[in-house]
């Protein structure tokens, strides 16, 4: 047998080698949010545990403990709304959203009404609760929300969640637009604003600590502006969505007191397209012993990320993928 033969088998070999490689290969894009926000670190802590790529060392060897052959990546994004849009129209295979966004997106009532609904939305997990922040300047005169009338206020960008549960909250105090000089802002430009004096308060919904929240309290005085009272009632009773949750004294540079709130459900979404064998690997990978220990060490809400609050709250259909884990699991009859 010649050596030119031999040597042709060699790269023929190595070509079909790196070929099967190539197509043991499979991409998934989890769409987040702002990075400043708590969505895009928590994606990242997630795309990482569910990988594995091509030639990582085994899970018992202290390697990947993902998904053989997946690379996932968080891709920054608007938020809620935005990545559900980005589901529907494949640009991204899974995405985080509110509980709430969620809901409306898949049924095509509250902020979907009048749009086509997106039936084919699926829940991979419920992950942990997003508070409602309402920032403000310290001294803007601002000590309870009934204090935004006349104030320039940021309600967050278009397309966001937040921006949804603003103008719902303002209306359950009794506040419309008009009463407020709304600004249209993510999170690190209102964050500018206000370092800068051109805005008086700002909402964001996210997990704690938000990373541009933290960043501002270190460096000028704000107020965590309280959601509680009649108002708060009223929203929990009319949106199922909404649940009571404090901001704990010191979560924040000079808050030396619990200050309460509002909160949603963060949650893992993904399109009912998406095989329910691969659905079924990244809820395991997710939840297996070794990605616990690493969301738990990656962020304060990786701690949150847990079997046990993984189908509370659904809202949406499960992926049979996940409800099939889920079963095997015994979280579910």
């Amino acid at each position: 047998m010649g050596k030119a033969f031999i040597l042709g088998m060699v790269a023929a070999i190595g070509i079909l080698s790196q070929a099967a490689v190539a197509q043991e290969l499979t991409f998934f894009r989890i769409g987040t949010g702002s990075t400043s926000g708590t969505y895009y670190p928590i994606g990242g802590l997630i795309a990482n545990v569910i990988s594995t790529p091509p030639g990582s060392r085994a899970c018992d060897d202290g390697g990947a403990c993902g998904v053989p052959g997946l690379i996932a990546t968080a891709v920054a994004s608007s938020g809620s709304v935005g990545n559900i849009n980005a589901i529907a129209d494949g640009r991204i295979e899974a995405g985080l959203t509110q509980s709430d966004i969620a809901y409306w997106a898949q049924t095509g009532t509250g902020l979907w009404e009048g749009q086509p609904p997106v039936e084919k939305l699926r829940l991979i997990a419920n992950l942990y609760p997003e508070n409602i922040h309402l920032v403000a300047r310290a001294d803007a005169g601002i000590e309870t929300i009934a204090d935004l009338r006349g104030k320039r206020v940021s309600l967050d960008e278009p397309g966001s969640g937040t921006l949804v549960d603003a103008r719902i909250i303002l209306g359950g105090y009794g506040i419309s637009e008009t009463d407020i000089k709304p600004q249209f802002m993510t999170p690190d430009e209102a964050a500018q604003g206000m370092r800068e004096g051109t805005i008086d308060a700002f909402f964001f919904v996210s997990g704690y600590p938000a990373a541009s929240i933290a960043e501002l309290a270190s460096q000028r005085h704000v107020r965590l502006i309280p959601l509680d009272g009649a108002g708060a009632e009223k929203l929990r009773a009319e949106y199922s969505f909404f649940s009571e949750i404090t901001f704990p004294a010191g979560t924040y540079a000079g808050q030396d007191k619990d200050v309460p709130t509002l909160s949603v459900g963060a949650q893992l979404v993904t399109s009912a397209d998406q095989p329910e064998a691969l659905i079924h690997d990244i809820t395991a990978a997710l939840y297996n012993s070794q990605s616990q220990r690493l969301l738990a060490a990656g962020h304060a809400k990786g701690r949150l990320i847990t079997l046990e609050n993984a189908t509370k709250g659904a809202g949406i259909p499960l992926h049979p993928g996940a409800e099939r884990f889920y079963k095997e699991a015994r979280v579910l009859p």
